[in-house]
């Protein structure tokens, strides 16, 4: 009896340590031949969220993303791929407009919130929806109202291509497209945006100098502005109440409606100042065309409210001069080596 329960034992070792032998090998041929890529993790920078554990980062990886990001296949008219509300010149936001376009002439909700640093995220979109970047990808392509597709229609719409299929196959080791290798590759593409070369960037460094303005501007937004938008990422990543009153059409109460609760009423995530100059249009909604009208926002406009944030229950008291010198300051943060990037362009 004492024999046979010490065979077994030994059979079911054994086979735990085959199946985690088998595991390793796996995981060994699923990156080998693949040209690993390292996460950038600018100096400074805290350690990010997301490290691509469960997403091999590779050039092979990160291409097939680039190639689907600019794909319009991947929308239901084939005219609406990731990139046209993604746009290098706005820093991977919707340059210029209020809120984003998406088929059939739809007019979404919210500004699309731009894509870099996107890897220090816990959440991702202006009411926090969605935890995990590839989830976060996952909702504008089956989004009715931005591109419209199923994995089913995009799938049969790519699946011939040649290019397609040896880019998934050398990715992911598999011979047929499936959704979460498209899901996979585009988190890899955009979670790969880093932007961290700005004239702000290069001064903390100590190889420029600010100007006379730039400095005052500096000293002002730290004193009025870094405890929402702390340095280096120029988010907390939180949920806050900004005293925006409701816009009567779109009626949007932010967080809440993820949440259900009254407490989250009109709490939109705090975004990052960084390309903020080059990134119009600002708030969830896109209401407003300039830096110094948000910023006058906070001066005079901030509405009272339940869950209005505690720190500006009196705003923010700023001269005309000091509002301007902020607002000069936060041109800073433009990183224009990141703006043309040839590694983030369209594919040729």
């Amino acid at each position: 009896m004492r024999k046979s329960l010490l065979t077994i034992l030994s059979i079911l070792s054994l086979t735990v340590l085959s199946a985690y032998l088998l595991g390793a090998c796996k995981k060994e041929q699923h990156t080998s031949g693949l040209q690993l890529l390292k996460q950038e993790i600018p100096v400074g920078f805290p350690n990010p969220a997301y490290t691509f554990q469960d997403n091999p980062l590779s050039q092979e990886g990160f291409e097939l993303g680039r190639k689907l990001f600019y794909d319009g296949r991947l929308s239901i008219d084939n005219l609406h791929p990731c990139s046209s509300c993604h746009q290098q010149v706005g820093a991977f936001g919707t340059f210029e407009h209020d809120r984003s376009h998406g088929v059939n002439d739809s007019h979404t909700l919210r500004n699309a919130p731009v894509l870099f640093n996107l890897a220090w995220n816990t959440s991702f979109h202006w009411d926090g929806e969605f935890t995990s970047l590839k989830d976060a990808v996952a909702q504008p392509l089956n989004g009715h109202i931005e591109m419209g597709e199923t994995y089913e229609g995009v799938i049969n719409k790519i699946k011939d291509d040649k290019s397609y299929q040896e880019m998934f196959k050398k990715v992911f080791r598999y011979p047929f497209i499936r959704p979460e290798f498209i899901l996979k590759a585009l988190a890899q593409f955009t979670g790969y945006m880093v932007s961290a070369d700005s004239k702000y960037d290069r001064y903390k460094k100590g190889t420029i100098a600010f100007t006379l303005q730039e400095e005052n501007g500096y000293q002002l937004f730290r004193a009025n502005c870094a405890t929402c938008h702390p340095e280096p990422m120029f988010t907390d990543f939180s949920f806050r109440n900004i005293g925006l009153p409701v816009d009567n059409f779109l009626k949007d109460f932010g967080r809440m409606r993820i949440t259900g609760k009254k407490e989250d009423s009109l709490k939109f995530k705090v975004p990052t100042l960084r390309n903020s100059y080059i990134s119009s249009n600002y708030m969830h909604d896109g209401r407003f065309n300039t830096l110094q009208q948000c910023i006058n926002h906070y001066r005079i406009g901030v509405q009272p409210g339940a869950t209005l944030d505690p720190l500006l229950t009196n705003g923010i008291s700023l001269t005309n001069s000091q509002a301007t010198d902020i607002a000069i300051f936060l041109r800073t943060l433009t990183d224009s080596v990141f703006l043309k990037d040839p590694r983030f362009q369209q594919p040729q």
